[in-house]
């Protein structure tokens, strides 16, 4: 809901009996219940039926807990069809679900159940002797255990459940997940997901992308984030399309089995594995539909070598952990953009349908086509609210309900967005704004280099200057005085970084982004006295 308005969710009339978002998941499934749902690269299958009997018996497990209204339900666990599961019972419940990257270790952990204050904590057994610690000195009451080989109390319990449950009657406002932002700049956020973000943007997703009958997603995701839990998750169920499920990322795994599927969802650089494969060819592509990528900037030597491998285009798009999706390049000709049906590489396309976005300059005022600002949004798939931070939810709001994303971009003169990068990574140089994608996008297209990184760094004289890290690619010898040298014809004086290195590799967290924090902390002695 917007600060101290009226419901975005009724604002466009998506008005529901029932407005649980399982309830929309549900009732999308197959007649037929015993057609395959899910089928893991284990080579085991998991049918329709599967899936509503053992959400619903995890459903009555929880119920049964006698847990308080709008409990959190904490999930620390490797991707599994059972962790899938958990979520649905979780939703058909009516409490609220709480990922965990299964790469936070005990500080995180602690600041997040601290936070949260979850009703339940579900962890691998692995962890459960430190994370049950933290939760139970939190006031957690109950830990359970599940493991991605099908073992651990979770299920031992579920087991003697009933597999019948009524769903859970919720509102479009009604909570119905806690996603922490990546903490980067300060301690991280709840953003707070109502039933009504999330089953408007999947609504909204499965037609602009032209889900269609007999759609096969392949899902090689992690299910902590938007991406793999919220947009191929739901975009697969809506649809009652069938999942190929791979635990991990496996190029060669997925590219053999393209030809049994339509649509895929990846972050770039799973896309620059696969294109690393000499298998990954027209033929092995020929039944695929629709390929998308986020989560993270898509190279345009990625963009244009898939199209020339592969002869599909990549459809780039852009979203947060606040939003869900926000923008898309257009799947198919739109009659709101005539004639702008072109997925173009390096920008994120239209705002979707029912989204509103602006780019505005540091005044608040709106900024002139090609300019870059600010960028902010309004729309039925914006979250609700910050956990527990009413004052910061208050400063990233403007009084007409716009969210400030952070991030910093543009609109080009076709009406395509493109996302210069995040506001934090501006750099300010002796006063003047330099924007990190743009000296990236040169660098990025100079001989032997793979992929840049720019980020500030303390100057006594300028206050603020850029440094390169940059990787090189394979079997390639790249100088950073030489890539600096080249800037120097290019740009102007205030944008060329002091320095340039060659490293090996750079920072990424698990969904392929850059740490450019880490970049930042290690460097940030360079110029001191």
């Amino acid at each position: 809901m917007e600060p101290g308005g009226e419901s975005l969710w009724r604002k466009v009339g998506l008005k529901m009996s029932q407005e649980n978002l399982f309830a929309a998941l549900h009732a999308a499934f197959p007649k037929n219940l015993d057609t395959v749902a899910v089928e893991t690269d284990h080579g085991l299958n998991y049918t329709w039926r599967d899936l509503d009997r053992a959400s619903a018996m995890m459903a009555n497990l929880l119920d049964g807990l006698k847990l308080p209204k709008g409990s959190r339900i904490a999930v620390q666990v490797e991707k599994s069809v059972e962790a899938l599961m958990l979520y649905l019972a979780t939703l058909r419940a009516g409490y609220v679900f709480l990922p965990l990257n299964t790469a936070y270790q005990s500080a995180e952990i602690d600041y997040f159940i601290g936070n949260a204050e979850p009703a339940v904590v579900v962890c691998s057994n692995a962890n459960f002797g430190w994370v049950s610690k933290i939760a139970f000195k939190a006031g957690t009451k109950h830990v359970f255990t599940l493991n991605d080989d099908r073992t651990g109390t979770l299920l031992e319990r579920t087991a003697h459940q009933s597999d019948q449950h009524k769903t859970a009657v919720k509102k479009a406002d009604d909570l119905a997940a806690i996603l922490y932002t990546s903490g980067t700049t300060g301690r991280s956020k709840g953003a707070m997901l109502t039933h009504g973000n999330m089953l408007s943007n999947a609504q909204t997703l499965k037609s602009y992308w032209g889900w269609k009958k007999g759609d096969v997603l392949i899902h090689a995701l992690p299910i902590f984030h938007v991406h793999g839990l919220f947009v191929a998750i739901h975009g697969a169920l809506i649809n009652g399309s069938k999942m190929i499920w791979l635990a991990k990322f496996d190029p060669k795994f997925v590219i053999a089995k393209m030809p049994e599927a339509t649509v895929f969802m990846g972050v770039p650089t799973l896309y620059v594995r696969m294109l690393a494969e000499p298998s990954l060819n027209q033929q092995a592509v020929r039944n695929m539909r629709l390929f998308i990528a986020g989560s993270a900037p898509l190279l345009i030597e990625t963009f244009t070598e898939w199209q020339q491998r592969t002869g599909h285009t990549i459809l780039e798009r852009y979203g947060m952990s606040e939003t869900v999706m926000l923008t898309s390049n257009p799947y198919a000709a739109d009659s709101r953009h005539a004639g702008q049906s072109e997925r173009r590489g390096g920008t994120v396309g239209f705002p979707l349908p029912g989204v509103k976005l602006r780019v505005q300059g540091d005044d608040g005022k709106a900024l002139p086509v090609g300019e870059i600002g600010n960028i902010l949004v309004k729309g039925p798939n914006v979250f609700q609210a910050y956990w527990r931070m009413p004052e910061k939810t208050k400063e990233e709001f403007t009084a007409e309900g716009y969210f400030k994303t952070g991030d910093v971009g543009k609109i080009d003169e076709r009406g395509y967005v493109v996302i210069v990068g995040r506001s934090k990574d501006l750099i300010i140089s002796g006063g003047y704004n330099v924007y990190p994608a743009e000296i990236e996008g040169y660098i990025n297209e100079m001989p032997g280099v793979a992929e840049s990184a720019l980020v500030g760094v303390p100057h006594p004289d300028f206050g603020e200057v850029g440094i390169a890290v940059v990787i090189a690619k394979p079997g390639a010898q790249v100088n950073g005085d030489h890539i600096v040298a080249s800037l120097k014809a290019q740009l102007a004086n205030f944008k060329i970084p002091k320095r340039c290195f060659v490293v090996s590799e750079l920072p990424r967290n698990t969904m392929g982004k850059v740490q450019k924090n880490l970049l930042r902390d290690q460097h940030k002695n360079l110029f001191s006295a």
